[in-house]
């Protein structure tokens, strides 16, 4: 017994310092075996040792000797190391209701391959998703150069609450199922792990670490195009609940001025052909004729189109009522506004502000657009792969 336990100490300190010395290699350029023990704190033994196994494991390279690339000119040379970033790869997937998107990216997040184009699903089945998302990936992971045996991780953002294992509930209609079916099993099956995270929640992922939340250690992503959904950060870290329901905005049907969890992107369609069938644009307005979408209603608005202004005040105050209550409920710092409409909210902010300010009592929460729109589901989902795999990294084998 005192023996199989050495042994399993023996291994276990091997991993961990195997461990310390891939973090170190990852965040680094090229790097002897010097930086490495001062970084790690291990032996010149130790490193040298470990830097060995990784080399034969694929997660380091060996370079030219210092004195080839001109920094040693006596004595031994210092061997000389890299992280493999092209080791393996990432697949990040955007499965919104209406677009599904694909990425495939190096082990440093470079995107290497991507759909080309957004996949609209042909039906609204579960059956029509699982085959626009598989679509979707691989041809990314076409497009990357990559094969099926170098992704390590997959992780796939979907309109829906998501529980541990990324299955996620029927729902209203079977709404929530149609938009997740199954896609935990699904790319499972290739032998990659994979994580099924609602979409505001990568998005706020995204936003703190790259986006309008860095530095902000409470705030709250809120998706507001074709549905209003949060993603919520509450002391740095990422709230889900027991369920992985928070964020789902279903909600504001109780909400007295809002009614319901329709987007702003939506709305501003809905409600430009609903004033075109009453017929009260003017033929002037560029909102009069042709298919109009919401960026083109803010656009008209800035220009002063008074059918455009109408519209937007509508939203600004819908929007105001929404972040009173988040603002109300969560006591938070920021609330970022994303999503496809994020280049445009600047003029929905500036009216939403003084209004949110008459509904609050105590500190307003800053609204501030996203500065990542709609790519930023895509690049939580790129980040969240990444953390899964740096978290464990000697716990997958490479395609070496």
């Amino acid at each position: 017994m005192e023996q199989s336990l050495g042994a399993v100490s023996t291994q276990l300190l091997r991993r961990i310092n195997a461990g310390r010395v891939v973090q170190f290699a990852w965040d680094t350029g090229a790097f002897t075996a010097s930086d490495a023990i001062v970084a790690s704190g291990l032996t010149r033994s130790t490193v040298l040792r470990v830097c060995d196994e990784l080399i034969v494991k694929g997660w380091i390279h060996e370079l030219s000797d210092t004195r080839e690339a001109g920094a040693y000119s006596k004595g031994r040379p210092a061997r000389r190391y890299a992280f493999r970033s092209s080791a393996a790869h990432v697949v990040a997937v955007d499965a919104g209701q209406h677009h599904v998107s694909a990425w495939v990216t190096d082990l440093q997040g470079s995107v290497l391959g991507s759909s080309p184009e957004p996949i609209t699903p042909r039906s609204d089945s579960a059956l029509e998703r699982r085959r626009a998302v598989e679509r979707a990936v691989n041809l990314a992971v076409d497009g990357a150069g990559a094969s099926e045996r170098s992704v390590l991780a997959a992780v796939i953002g979907v309109p829906a609450p998501t529980d541990e294992n990324g299955v996620s509930p029927r729902g209203d209609d079977g709404f929530w199922a149609r938009m997740n079916p199954g896609f935990a099993e699904l790319f499972g099956q290739r032998g990659w792990s994979v994580v099924v995270e609602n979409d505001a929640n990568l998005a706020a992922i995204a936003e703190g670490a790259i986006g309008a939340g860095v530095g902000v250690s409470s705030f709250v992503n809120l998706l507001s195009g074709a549905r209003f959904g949060a993603g919520v950060m509450a002391n740095g870290a990422l709230v889900r609940g027991a369920r992985g329901g928070v964020g789902e905005l279903h909600l504001l049907d109780l909400v007295d001025g809002v009614g319901s969890a329709d987007g702003l992107g939506r709305l501003a369609v809905a409600w430009t052909d609903a004033a075109r069938l009453k017929g009260t644009i003017p033929i002037t307005s560029p909102l009069a004729t042709g298919q109009v979408e919401a960026l083109d209603v803010f656009a008209a608005a800035r220009a002063g189109d008074a059918t455009a202004v109408g519209i937007v005040d509508r939203l600004a105050a819908r929007l105001a009522r929404v972040c009173a209550v988040l603002g109300g409920l969560l006591d938070t710092e920021r609330i970022i506004i994303g999503g496809a409409i994020a280049p445009a909210a600047d003029i929905l902010i500036e009216r939403a502000e003084p209004i949110l300010a008459a509904f609050m009592h105590g500190q307003v929460p800053t609204l501030v657009a996203s500065p990542l729109g709609a790519r930023a589901v895509g690049l939580g989902a790129v980040h969240r792969g990444l953390e899964l795999i740096r978290s464990d990294p000697l716990r997958f084998s490479l395609n070496t």
